[in-house]
């Protein structure tokens, strides 16, 4: 569920915030033809994920490329095992374009290029299709130069932060990118939030492996808050304060106060690391582009102005380096894949657990959503006038 409200404005002038919109929903007792105790069984093909946030896009100003972008974007995140940054995040975006905090028809510009740099100006258009078009240039220079360095202002929420690291990676470049938030991290020792959750990741092919960081410089990204709330779960220490400035676990509390603990939690386990890094990121999206930064970027509630977020990418060529980096990281990885346990499950790398939810999105047939997710789709399916999403059985899983 998420905490700032929604609006559609189309045929109907209906104006609901979204936690009137999920308990209305919960009163619902069907999804397209089927029962809520029918759910588990129930997958979304991939293409139907993209169809359902293409259309949606495209019905509230999205030109149908940009809005097929941002679907792919949303599609591969949930794909990934990443359901906070998914088809979780498509109402915020409607909403932000109905509240005319989003231009969905915005092209990004270069604004300064100098051989292997680069600043582009988002024009406050969909974060996707910032993304997209800044990443995609660091690619063209770092396979001119050897490297390529994007810095980006003016723009909104992009997604995972893997994803761009992936489009570097298919071209067999080290892929970097890194974005700050709304104000949700609360540094060591304050009790007030003042940066984002400021994400980054870092990933490269290795021989028949690969390594995809991909990390909120918090604890946990809000999303990840927002999903156990729909669950009505609680959520673990160490993840967000509550109003008291104290450590809690009550999700509903943590969704209110938007007070989240840097990666490590409390300083006495090193949660000033995770404030470190978070402030490294404000260095490379925010100071170096020039967009807001810190507590200057709204809050996530503030539907008043624009985000202006920045973030980084960049691609480094190994090759430039001289020959044998794949083999090296190959060996690496089987490595640490190989090392000694105390328990019965092996040691994993960054992006197997990745691998593991598209293997299973992949044996099942579609992506296994939660009910609540589900009800919220087709709620707004309805408000927006496209067709729902269309569900089919599960098939076989081990």
């Amino acid at each position: 569920m998420l905490a700032r409200s929604i609006s559609v404005k189309l045929n109907v002038n209906i104006k609901k915030n979204i936690s009137k919109l999920s308990r209305m929903l919960c009163n619902w007792r069907t999804i397209t033809t089927c029962s809520d105790s029918q759910v588990d069984d129930l997958v979304v093909p991939k293409q139907e994920v993209i169809r359902f946030i293409t259309e949606s896009m495209h019905k509230v100003g999205a030109n149908r490329e940009d809005a097929a972008v941002v679907a792919q974007h949303l599609m591969t995140a949930d794909y990934r095992g990443h359901f906070s940054h998914g088809m979780n995040r498509l109402a915020m975006y409607i909403s932000d374009i109905d509240n005319k905090l989003t231009n969905p028809i915005a092209c990004p510009e270069t604004v300064n290029d100098f051989q292997a740099i680069a600043l582009v100006d988002g024009k406050n258009g969909l974060g996707q299709v910032v993304g997209k078009y800044s990443m995609e240039l660091a690619i063209k220079k770092a396979e001119k130069y050897g490297i390529g360095l994007v810095s980006t202002r003016g723009s909104n929420h992009y997604g995972i932060c893997g994803y761009y690291t992936l489009m570097a990676m298919e071209k067999n470049l080290i892929g970097f990118s890194a974005t700050n938030t709304s104000p949700l991290m609360v540094p060591t020792r304050s009790t007030q939030a003042a940066l984002g959750t400021n994400p980054l990741s870092i990933g490269m092919r290795a021989q028949n492996d690969e390594f995809v960081l991909d990390m909120a410089t918090t604890a946990v990204a809000l999303g990840k808050i927002e999903v156990a709330f729909n669950k009505e779960q609680d959520i673990p220490r160490g993840w967000a304060l509550g109003s008291d400035g104290k450590i809690t676990t009550n999700s509903g509390e943590a969704l209110k106060n938007h007070k989240l603990m840097p990666l490590g939690g409390a300083e006495e386990h090193s949660g000033y690391k995770g404030y470190g890094l978070g402030v490294m990121v404000e260095l490379l999206c925010g100071i170096l582009s020039g967009s807001f930064y810190g507590p200057n970027i709204r809050y996530w509630t503030d539907a008043n102005r624009t985000a202006n977020l920045g973030h980084c990418f960049m691609a480094i060529d190994p090759k430039a380096f001289g020959s044998g980096a794949e083999n090296r990281l190959s060996h690496l990885l089987s490595q640490l894949r190989a090392l000694p346990v105390s328990s019965g499950e092996g040691v994993l790398v960054a992006g197997d657990l990745e691998r593991k939810a598209m293997a299973k999105v992949d044996t099942c047939g579609g992506i296994e959503y939660h009910k609540n997710q589900i009800r919220i789709c087709k709620e707004l399916a309805g408000k927006l006038g496209v067709k729902a999403m269309e569900l089919i059985k599960k098939k076989h899983y081990d």
